[in-house]
């Protein structure tokens, strides 16, 4: 049989046309769409001129080279915004190609010697896959780590200036907030799209896990500046209400729903009891349910094991209703307990903080219900749990 790298040599450029001509023609690889034809190909026929080595006997122990050149083509595509599923799918096109273009020299040797040829080619060309991967994943990470670094490095920044009651606070936060949802949203798109190609090819999963990271503190950071937003308006200017009758029960229900994921996700069991709820009050809708998701979310937040529970009903012989939200997390301390409502007070010393805690929550609970005239009242014990318990009259005064 004839010296397949020696052929292979030859037709490098040839290939390579063919390669790039049907990488664009695949419907399955969309992120060649709008690159040139030198993107495309890259530094490919380096790979190709590497594995060519490979297959010539004289040197088929030079594995250097092929690793150099496909860590590269993986970094490169890294920077072009190819999936994973993308750079196996360009690679098994390459064996195509290859096989292709090299089936006369195959017929020149016996049935053995041409299986026993595919089989090398076949090996080659995965340890290229596989390096390509490895450094594709790499750079994908890197990448991600410093997003990640930038929204900590923002988080950082902008619970220094809430903490210092900086006039621009407030307008530094509705800055941030279009970019930051912009960065929830794409990120969110591409987490999507890793986990449906996940059952499908070698995708990496470490990948998707700082993807996810960036989706949860992305969100943790607007949250923040939310919670940034409301305290700057309530400190600014007195909150106005507006009052309708609300049924109590599909309210609560929804607000308990939207954190189901989240308990799951920590395997805490997540109750809700509205059998004793009034069924319906005089109230401000959008200022209960902030209430109850600042409640709620604290409650999962600072508990680890055991159930988060929920529970509205209606108060004898008094024109009011209460919402009790009973974990069984860390608890706070009696001497923690006097300060808990304040702003930017948060519980233990700065080593134990959460890093989405800003101190904020629980704050503008206390400031919304005074303005529903009603009260909050506090049971909690360190180590054992805790239960906020928010009374409010089924009517405006």
């Amino acid at each position: 049989m004839k010296d397949l790298g020696r052929s292979l040599l030859d037709k490098v450029e040839q290939i390579i046309d063919v390669w790039v001509r049907e990488v664009r023609r695949d419907l399955d690889i969309e992120s060649v769409r709008g690159l040139t034809y030198e993107a495309v190909h890259n530094d490919l026929p380096d790979v190709l001129t590497a594995i060519a080595t490979l297959l010539t006997a004289a040197f088929a122990d030079q594995e250097d080279e092929l690793e150099e050149n496909s860590l590269e083509h993986g970094a490169v595509r890294a920077e072009q915004g190819f999936d994973t599923a993308e750079v196996v799918r360009e690679y098994r096109v390459l064996r195509n190609v290859i096989l292709a273009e090299l089936e006369p020299d195959l017929s020149t040797g016996s049935v053995a010697e041409a299986l026993e040829a595919v089989r090398k080619i076949d090996s080659v060309l995965d340890d290229a896959v596989m390096m390509s991967l490895e450094e594709y994943v790499n750079q994908r990470i890197k990448a991600i780590e410093q997003v990640q670094g930038q929204l900590l490095l923002t988080n950082q920044e902008l619970t220094r200036l809430v903490q210092s009651q900086q006039d621009n606070v407030s307008f530094l936060a509705h800055e941030l907030k279009t970019p930051l949802n912009s960065i929830i949203g794409f990120s969110s798109l591409l987490l999507r799209k890793q986990r449906q190609q996940l059952a499908e090819t070698a995708g990496s999963s470490l990948e998707m896990q700082q993807i996810e990271r960036i989706v949860n503190n992305g969100r943790q950071l607007l949250r923040m500046i939310n919670n940034a937003l409301e305290i700057s308006r309530q400190e600014k200017q007195p909150g106005t209400l507006t009052i309708e009758s609300v049924r109590v029960t599909p309210l609560v229900q929804t607000v308990v729903d939207a954190f189901e994921p989240t308990a799951q996700e920590k395997s805490l069991e997540l109750t809700l009891d509205c059998d004793r709820a009034p069924e319906q009050v005089e109230t401000d809708a959008m200022r209960l349910q902030q209430i109850l998701t600042n409640l709620v979310s604290n409650a999962i937040r600072y508990t680890d094991a055991g159930k988060v529970s929920v529970c509205c009903y209606t108060v004898d012989a008094k024109n009011e209703w209460a919402i009790a939200v009973e974990d069984t997390g860390k608890g706070i301390d009696s001497e923690a307990q006097l300060r808990v409502f304040e702003p930017y007070f948060r519980v233990g010393s700065e080593d134990e903080y959460l890093p989405e805690s800003t101190g904020l929550g629980l704050a503008i609970v206390s400031n919304i219900v005074q303005l529903l005239r009603g009260r909050v009242d506090l049971n909690s014990k360190a180590g054992v749990g805790s239960t906020f318990t928010v009374f409010l009259p089924l009517e405006p005064s």
